[in-house]
């Protein structure tokens, strides 16, 4: 079901003909089978074997390491058509995605010859682990460690919301490293980034690291979302991220920023399916002699539901398209976040309530959505988290002279 909503001006015939395959693959591969499998929490094999054949773990990396050298916005473009399937299922590229950033941006020559061009095959599989059981929001107080013992970084410590954390086989673990930083240094300036290898699967998955069980969840399914425990686990000097310890957190937020602009293409992608299934629904279901759609209080919504949709996509594209040309977007990235997972709620719910009693059956695809739009309004940086950078920012902007 398309419609004049979220359509994006001056793509170029690539982009247009790689946004045209995904969203084929998405109406035939994804829809028909996402409900059910959100509701067994089982892991999409064959829909990630299909996108691995498309190029999709590899849409951003260069073209000399196997991948298809794409921008930020033909990926969050991309992520914005898989999250209108299955959100679940952009949450299995996206941590892959920005591993493969972060290694493309920051990591030694040797580091991105040996793991990215098996990234842009989707044959090695990344995930990323910042937070802890004990912190949000608050970065600066991890405790997890890393101790150099004259041969390997010894690490130690529990890790929490692995997203692929059974299913990756590459995780970038960000780690406190004291040596070498002298006493006082501020917490974001010792810390490292860890390429941590590993076989895919619970349990110990190798020598000092241990990846329990899937954490149920209320929505996300299918996808799994776990810890990560480091007792000794012994990492090679030359799988410190870009080679060099203490700049474990600007990678991670650079990370994240471009994580950001993703998170805003899933709102996106969440609240157009809402849409779809809420304009669908209300030309379909009769009281008082017509269809619902044509009573003013359900135009209403759904008039408020499409512009929310249509802004959402609108600061999302240029917060990707700023980043692309290579200029700072984290007040832009900041903006479309918050924007996209608050609208995105909002829309679902609208849907939600268009559905009436229906909306709460299992049989119809909008329960699903209302589980699974929660999540964005937490990942990648809490709405208050986003407000304060773009506060800070705006006040960098407009800081009075004298």
């Amino acid at each position: 079901m398309s419609g004049r909503l979220a359509q994006t001006e001056g793509l170029t015939d690539i982009q247009r003909e790689i946004l045209s395959t995904v969203r084929d693959f998405v109406d035939k591969e994804i829809l028909p089978v996402a409900t059910e499998l959100e509701h067994r929490d089982e892991y999409p094999t064959r829909i990630v074997e299909g996108l691995k054949e498309l190029g999709v773990f590899g849409l951003m990396i260069p073209e000399e390491y196997g991948g298809l050298g794409e921008s930020l916005l033909t990926y969050a473009l991309t992520v914005e058509e898989i999250a209108r399937g299955w959100m679940s299922v952009s949450g299995i590229i996206n941590t892959h995605f920005i591993v493969a950033y972060m290694l493309k941006q920051h990591g030694t020559q040797e580091q991105k010859d040996h793991f990215l061009p098996k990234m842009a095959a989707g044959e090695i599989r990344g995930a990323f682990s910042m937070s802890e059981p004990g912190l949000g929001s608050d970065v600066s107080a991890i405790t997890s460690k890393g101790v150099w013992d004259g041969e390997n970084y010894v690490l130690t410590g529990q890790k929490m919301w692995l997203t692929n954390g059974g299913s990756s086989t590459l995780v970038a673990v960000l780690c406190r490293t004291d040596e070498g930083h002298p006493e006082g240094t501020p917490p974001h300036k010792s810390m490292t980034t860890f390429l941590v290898e590993k076989e895919a699967g619970f349990g110990e998955v190798r020598p000092g690291l241990t990846i329990p069980g899937k954490i149920d969840k209320m929505g996300y399914k299918g996808v799994d979302t776990t810890e990560l425990i480091m007792d000794g686990l012994r990492v090679p000097a030359d799988r410190v991220l870009g080679g060099e310890t203490g700049r474990g957190f600007y990678h991670m937020m650079d990370g994240v920023e471009v994580g950001r602009v993703n998170v805003a293409a899933r709102g996106c992608g969440v609240a157009q399916r809402a849409f779809e299934l809420g304009v669908s629904y209300a030309q379909q279901r009769h009281t008082f002699g017509k269809p619902i759609a044509q009573h003013q209080a359900i135009q209403f919504k759904l008039a408020e539901m499409a512009t929310k949709v249509e802004a959402a996509h609108a600061m999302m594209v240029n917060a990707a398209r700023k980043k692309d040309s290579g200029q700072r977007n984290d007040l832009e990235a900041g903006m479309a976040k918050y924007l996209a997972s608050e609208y995105c709620k909002e829309v679902v719910e609208d849907a939600f309530r268009i559905h009436g009693g229906y909306g709460f059956s299992k049989e119809y695809e909008i329960e699903r959505l209302y589980r699974e739009a929660p999540m964005l309004l937490i990942g990648e940086g809490t709405a208050e988290i986003q407000k304060m950078i773009i506060g800070r920012r705006l006040l960098e902007e407009y800081r009075i002279q004298g």
